[in-house]
């Protein structure tokens, strides 16, 4: 492969990271609440209706893909959006959460989420 392919595969890397790892419709409703503020994974779970392993699953391919952070408190793990480095994942991460409100599947999520979220949510 001459050079300057390989440069270019380096610099759509990071896009295509991140449109694979949004290429789920449940990694997609996990940004969607993500988007709202920092989460932990029982939030997550209360709010989809997914298992502690499936919602890790899914976090941990967000993760991988630079799409969300974490850090550990205590035994529970919270995820945030990460910020996105790469212009063009910055530009397409935005535009995404921007259109969130506009799909009521997402909405409902988000009221759910409203709902399970509170002190006593983390168990």
């Amino acid at each position: 492969m001459p050079a300057s392919h390989a440069a270019a595969d380096l610099k759509v890397r990071p896009l295509s990271r991140m449109m694979k790892a949004l290429g789920d419709e449940t990694r997609l409703r996990i940004v969607a609440l993500i988007s709202h503020g920092e989460l932990c994974v029982c939030h997550v779970e209360g709010a989809l209706g997914l298992t502690q392993p499936t919602a890790s699953r899914h976090l941990s391919v967000l993760r991988a893909a630079g799409v969300v952070d974490h850090r550990r408190k205590g035994t529970w793990v919270h995820y945030q959006l990460a910020e996105q480095l790469d212009p063009d994942c910055r530009k397409v991460l935005r535009a995404l959460v921007g259109s969130f409100a506009k799909h009521d599947l997402l909405r409902r999520d988000v009221e759910r989420l409203l709902k399970t979220r509170g002190p006593g949510a983390c168990r």
